[in-house]
């Protein structure tokens, strides 16, 4: 089976994960999409709701094809995504899925060039965000049907901050998660 690694810190996840990883199943040869909430972040990042926290309203994303993979917060992993690869089942073929956001930035990530040796990366266009110049290894999910959009957790977790309803930038079992645990309000 085809495989696309989705990582990140899902904190929270929102509606534009969804679309980014349906895209991914219409656009490329995989055949699912599994989220992968991190344990660890690398580069270190602040205000982050608790693993079990982003894991709970990840799985609330699931669908037929795709799926949640808690293997890097079970086995509390640093966040170099390199470290997954011992954990995964042998059986599959797997692509990594990044956003161009990244490709400027991939110097802060981890053992990316060992990472990229091992398996093939999948880009995904974010808006304002060039995937130019593109590493060999690398495919950028294309097709003039794409839609890219700028939802993003920062934004949603902002919104939170400002008293402002997100209802139509997460599934509603998010945003009521995020109300009942109240995560993401000012301290």
């Amino acid at each position: 089976m085809n495989i696309v690694l989705f990582g990140g810190a899902f904190n929270p996840p929102h509606l534009g994960h969804l679309q980014i990883a349906q895209q991914v199943l219409d656009f490329t040869p995989a055949d699912q999409v599994w989220l992968l909430p991190n344990y660890g972040q690398i580069p270190p990042k602040t205000d982050m709701a608790s693993a079990s926290d982003r894991l709970a309203m990840t799985k609330m994303l699931e669908t037929k094809r795709i799926k949640i993979c808690d293997l890097e917060i079970v086995h509390k992993l640093s966040g170099d995504t390199i470290e997954l690869l011992a954990f995964l089942p042998s059986d599959h073929v797997y692509h990594f899925l990044i956003g161009s956001d990244w490709i400027s930035r991939m110097d802060e990530w981890g053992d990316w060039r060992a990472l990229l040796k091992k398996l093939p990366f999948y880009v995904f266009p974010r808006q304002g965000y060039s995937y130019a110049p593109l590493p060999s290894g690398m495919t950028v999910v294309s097709d003039p049907l794409l839609t890219v959009t700028d939802i993003s957790s920062t934004k949603i977790r902002e919104r939170v901050k400002r008293g402002l309803s997100n209802d139509t930038f997460v599934p509603l079992g998010i945003e009521e998660y995020m109300k009942d645990r109240g995560l993401y309000l000012p301290l």
